[in-house]
């Protein structure tokens, strides 16, 4: 069960412990009812038994007695009753804590469901009452039951690719982009061309948000946080200084202006500048600063490893949607709102560290987080889904992960972010980010194993060409700006420059 946070607040309220560490433990006479309100909740009642409370209370006043000061005695030669008539109320948060804790335990060993959140516990509102049994409830979200799906022999297809010369240069063109420097350019402007731009959203007249001096690089389509922008290149086409371009979005279901959902919003854009990328020339300094290679084509064979990775995902990602589609046809569980809400944001997460550790760039990533949070609900009830089926797989089969498969995870996502492992492993444990890298490789495990029971068909794959330009912008407003981590602000600023 996943209480242990709920745990440490019993523990801590608990100054005097319930002996139990030198004799076998007796076992509370519980009586617990389990109703399920959805397939993803379980409203759980205790009811512990009158005896139960008399034995904590003794072992709580048992354990007091060789200490406890009061008044007209000598330390820890009171009269039991005197100690007890004195305590009572101070004993009885301890006893109350004890058995709460005790209770938690013993139910999450015998009840069959698997909690994946925090139990919705009022601990205030639990009294121990002087007569009678106490009773205690609460809520706690779990992994819903199903029937395993027949997960051995799917058929699913592969992509295969053999990478050519103009693949490596034209993610050489990509990688070297963000070591290039933007200059002016008194021309109109082109595709693949960087504007410095206001964007104003309105609606109804009403403004929402104003960036001003925001530099993108014109593709064919923008991505905000909650809308996509179709056709910008062509909307861009041939601005120069001064220009003004307007447009049209509809907000997702999931954008932060709630209640602005799935509306239009208007957008206005203001041409400060029209800038061309001048790319960095390979000297062999550039080339050493860039990766310590010795050679351009030292560098073009990293960039063939780099796509090769990048392939790997491709087939992963897509062996994975197969998988979903086909493990999860029959779970029709709804899933609760407020569960996918907590849960989005790790799932994004998840999706994040996948991408950095097969080797994606920022701009890449940035897209396909907005993508993301764009259909945020969705996503997340699809990877919720997945996981408790790919869960219930690597507890049936033992998988688990050891040190050298955290250790190979961070080495990758190091490589790619140009940090040190040390310093990423830090990173995630700071921000309470390994059991989502261990929830990862778990995943990764048991879509390994199905697909070595699998029966695969290749058919022929070419990388994706970038053709999203993504912004960290809510285009409905939210009161500010989607707040971006320091890696993306770097990675940013590298590319304005």
């Amino acid at each position: 069960m996943a209480d242990d946070e709920l745990k440490d607040d019993l523990e801590d309220t608990s100054s005097v412990a319930v002996d139990g560490s030198e004799e076998e433990e007796v076992p509370l006479n519980l009586e617990v009812q389990v109703a399920s309100p959805s397939a993803c909740e379980r409203r759980v009642t205790v009811t512990i038994s009158r005896d139960d409370i008399e034995r904590y209370f003794d072992d709580a006043f048992s354990e007091m007695m060789p200490t406890a000061a009061v008044p007209g005695f000598r330390a820890g030669r009171a009269p039991r009753k005197v100690v007890e008539n004195r305590f009572r109320d101070e004993v009885a948060d301890q006893v109350k804590s004890s058995l709460l804790l005790a209770s938690l335990e013993q139910i999450s060993e015998e009840q069959r469901f698997t909690a994946i959140g925090e139990p919705d516990f009022d601990l205030e509102a639990v009294e121990v009452p002087k007569e009678g049994p106490m009773t205690f409830e609460f809520t706690i979200e779990v992994r819903p039951e199903f029937e395993m799906p027949q997960w051995k022999g799917l058929k699913l297809r592969r992509p295969m690719c053999d990478f050519t010369d103009a693949d490596i240069d034209e993610h050489l063109e990509n990688m070297l982009a963000r070591y290039g420097q933007l200059v002016p350019h008194e021309g109109e402007a082109r595709e693949g061309d960087y504007l410095s731009v206001n964007i104003t959203s309105t609606h109804d007249g009403k403004q929402l948000i104003r960036e001003n001096d925001t530099v993108l690089q014109i593709r064919p389509t923008l991505s905000f946080v909650d809308a996509e922008l179709e056709g910008f290149s062509k909307l861009m086409e041939g601005v120069k200084e001064g220009d003004r371009r307007s447009a049209e979005v509809t907000l997702t279901d999931d954008a932060l202006n709630e209640e602005l959902s799935g509306q239009k919003v208007s957008l206005e854009f203001e041409v400060l500048e029209v800038k061309k990328l001048k790319l960095p020339e390979l000297t062999p300094e550039f080339l050493q600063d860039l990766g310590g290679f010795d050679s351009e084509q030292d560098m073009r064979e990293a960039i063939r490893t780099q796509l090769e990775r990048q392939l790997e995902y491709r087939q992963q990602q897509l062996a994975r949607g197969q998988i979903s589609a086909l493990l999860t046809k029959s779970a029709d569980w709804e899933l609760p709102k407020g569960l996918l809400q907590r849960q989005g944001a790790r799932e994004l997460e998840r999706a994040i560290m996948e991408l950095r550790r097969s080797g994606f760039s920022e701009a890449e990533i940035r897209a396909r987080e907005n993508q993301l949070r764009q259909n945020s609900l969705a996503s997340t009830a699809s990877a919720l889904k997945e996981h408790f089926i790919l869960e219930r797989i690597a507890e049936e089969r033992e998988l688990d992960v050891e040190d050298a498969d955290y250790d190979k995870e961070i080495f990758l996502i190091a490589a790619q972010s140009g940090e040190s492992p040390r310093r990423v492993r830090a990173q995630l444990e700071k921000r309470g980010l390994m059991d989502v890298l261990r929830n990862q490789i778990i995943e990764r495990k048991v879509l390994e194993l199905v697909q070595s029971e699998a029966k695969f068909e290749n058919e022929p794959y070419r990388p994706d060409k970038t053709d999203t330009e993504a912004i960290s912008i809510a285009a409905g407003g939210a009161g500010e700006s989607i707040p971006v981590s320091t890696e993306e602000t770097d990675e940013a600023e590298t590319e304005a420059n």
